[in-house]
């Protein structure tokens, strides 16, 4: 858009007919607010990179740390010397990593979590810009009530489009939707009322991403079911 701007400028400033008229300048300030109310209108609509990129990291680091315990939980009991030992923990970390399972989380997180809940909390913050008491209870009852379900239904699909399984798509709603909502309440309530009321808007997203390699020990689990 600048340079669209600067195009527009040099040909008003060629034109002899608005070089007669005083009040030319003004309308070339309103062109040039306009340009810049447009700008900012389209940037608003560009997709959120940073928080994409953000989201898509942090979601593959709670996947690994995730695989990576539930690797050690099913170990087999590790040798005693300290050279065997630090062989078998080395195996244990890095061997039978499934990188389906991590580029599937990664690409939810890129996709559709950093987008849309940065989206959501642009909204909110646009619904409900003053910061008060009522304003932050309602925030945090919105999240749970709008942003809570969302994110389990778009991870399930998303999961089982992936593995083939739409088709299972309604049982796995049926089995573990409710129970992993109502976990996602006692510990998502909490961290959603730090984010509303400490953490900046610019930021919200990475802090419900760091969030989320605690929360991904838990749907992860529930989504290998």
């Amino acid at each position: 858009m600048e340079a669209l701007g600067g195009g527009l400028g040099g040909l008003w400033n060629s034109n002899h007919l608005f070089r007669k008229r005083p009040k030319k300048p003004e309308s070339k300030s309103k062109s040039k607010s306009s340009d810049s109310a447009a700008a900012t209108g389209r940037a608003g609509y560009r997709f959120p990179l940073k928080q994409a990129v953000t989201a898509g990291s942090l979601a593959l680091a709670g996947d690994t740390i995730a695989q990576l315990r539930e690797r050690w939980t099913k170990r087999e009991p590790l040798n005693t010397d300290s050279n065997a030992l630090t062989k078998d923990v080395m195996w244990t970390l890095l061997s039978d990593h499934d990188w389906i399972r991590a580029l599937r989380m990664t690409s939810y997180g890129f996709l559709f979590y950093g987008p849309g809940s940065y989206a959501w909390y642009q909204y909110l913050d646009y619904a409900l810009p003053k910061q008060t008491m009522g304003n932050l209870i309602l925030k945090i009852v919105l999240n749970q009530i709008v942003l809570g379900p969302t994110v389990i239904a778009v991870v399930f699909a998303w999961n089982n489009l992936w593995q083939g399984k739409l088709s299972q798509l309604p049982e796995k709603y049926q089995k573990d939707a409710l129970p992993t909502l109502l976990f996602g309440f006692r510990f998502w309530i909490p961290v959603s009322a730090l984010n509303f009321g400490v953490v900046p808007l610019q930021a919200r997203v990475a802090f419900m991403c760091l969030g989320s390699i605690f929360w991904n020990f838990y749907l992860s689990s529930t989504m290998s079911k």
